[in-house]
């Protein structure tokens, strides 16, 4: 058995169909545990107005394209979709996956794609107040829904705020996802068991992700040492998958 779990998150950017789907086999192929890409409308480095594919449309030919990882959104804006929308949708494609989905979800921070989109950007406050009232709507939905999802379809809320996000994650997460570095994953991970103990849940319910780039696979250990339980590897175009390969070597030993 792995002593951790390994994801890779492929960019949806400056690139074409054809070599995202090549990309996401592959990494189905090398065996690992979770399989991600980002909800932007565009690129988040680079040509800012080069090649860009939306989330969702992806994650649903991700689902028929690949058979073992789990997949999903690392993390979806809860700004772009109507909440009861976002459940049927996920509820969807986690039957194409055949149970294998991630619900991922966040209060949004790209600006550009509000303004573009003709969403209302509002403030940092207003994005997670939407966000706290979102989350019971979705899980509602999903109650609701005629047929049900086949898989658990854990909801995995991503961000670092101390004083909401990580409450919210406590009350209603499977999964939370944050970056590095190290110390300051720990300092959080830290603060989410105190929200758990404070709305009663117990902590080892929330599966705890660390997102980071390839060039930090070397320091993987440290965000193990800070709690992380499952680490996802951020990978742009050309999708080299050489540092997940030698993450999941670290994994399987």
């Amino acid at each position: 058995m792995a002593r951790f779990r390994v994801g890779v998150q492929l960019h949806p950017q400056a690139t074409t169909i054809d070599e995202l789907r090549a990309a996401w086999r592959a990494a189905d192929e090398l065996g690992v545990d979770s399989i991600w890409t980002w909800d932007h409308f565009y690129p988040l480095y680079g040509d800012r107005d080069g090649a860009h594919f939306e989330a969702w449309s992806l994650l649903a030919a991700m689902a028929v394209d690949t058979e073992h990882a789990q997949l999903g959104l690392l993390v979806g804006c809860n700004s772009y979709r109507n909440p009861d929308l976002l459940a049927d949708m996920a509820r969807t494609v986690d039957h194409l996956s055949a149970g294998r989905l991630y619900l991922g979800i966040g209060s949004g921070w790209f600006e550009r794609d509000y303004d573009e989109y003709g969403y209302e950007f509002g403030t940092a406050v207003s994005r997670l107040r939407d966000l706290g009232d979102a989350l019971p709507r979705v899980k509602a939905r999903l109650a609701k829904l005629n047929p049900p999802p086949v898989g658990p379809l854990p909801i995995m809320i991503g961000g670092a705020g101390e004083k909401v996000t990580l409450r919210l994650v406590a009350e209603h997460g499977d999964a939370w996802n944050t970056f590095g570095p190290p110390e300051s994953y720990a300092r959080k991970n830290a603060v989410l068991d105190e929200w758990c103990a404070k709305v009663g849940r117990d902590p080892a319910e929330v599966e705890r992700t660390a997102a980071m780039d390839g060039s930090e696979v070397a320091n993987a250990q440290a965000y193990l040492d800070a709690g992380a339980t499952h680490i996802i590897v951020m990978v742009g175009h050309p999708y080299d998958l050489d540092p997940v390969a030698r993450l999941l070597e670290v994994a399987q030993a």
